[in-house]
């Protein structure tokens, strides 16, 4: 069998937005909903740029750009909370991301919700929360991240699959299956 061919590549002086997003479009991620709250009004917004920093102790990261509204409210409160969405909250996803739906954002798009132990907004039915106090905030091309240390978490046990983002798409599941890891043995 022969080996897909990629599309040729060239040197560019400076790469375009749109290009870029297609290319990284290529990486799956997982869909989550950025939390935070001002006063005593609950705000999110869609995030896919998340990544786990540390173990010890547990970090986290968060890429938001510099021009939306939550930006603000994050570095003012100095906390944040993530939930990570199931696929059957993609209506969730397409709200938070800025859908000209009713209720829309500034309902916090109609979502149940309940305050996480510190405060912050956890999702109903989010397959996984995380709540984060930010202990380091880097510049980084139009986004800022925001480092939080994880204050506390939690996971449903039995949950739907998760709510995944491939080439501007959401993608589905259709069967999975496990595999031990044939590397390292975890420790």
């Amino acid at each position: 069998m022969k080996p897909p061919t990629l599309a040729p590549m060239k040197a560019m002086t400076e790469i375009e937005p749109d290009f870029f997003r297609k290319v990284m479009g290529h990486f799956v991620t997982g869909v989550s909903v950025v939390t935070a709250v001002d006063g005593d009004q609950p705000f999110g917004i869609t995030v896919n740029a998340l990544s786990s920093v540390s173990l010890k102790p547990a970090l986290i990261m968060v890429a938001l750009d510099r021009r939306r509204f939550l930006t603000p409210i994050v570095q003012a409160a100095g906390r944040y909370a993530v939930n990570i969405l199931a696929e059957d909250q993609q209506a969730l996803s397409d709200c938070f991301a800025g859908a000209p739906v009713t209720p829309g954002r500034e309902a916090f798009c109609g979502a149940a919700w309940h305050p996480g132990s510190t405060g912050l907004p956890l999702i109903d039915g989010a397959i996984a929360t995380l709540e984060c106090t930010v202990v380091e905030t880097f510049s980084a091309g139009d986004h800022d991240l925001f480092i939080g240390r994880v204050e506390t978490l939690g996971a449903e046990p039995r949950h739907p699959m998760p709510l995944l983002y491939y080439r501007r798409r959401y993608l589905r599941i259709e069967r999975a299956a496990t595999a031990e890891v044939e590397g390292k043995p975890e420790r």
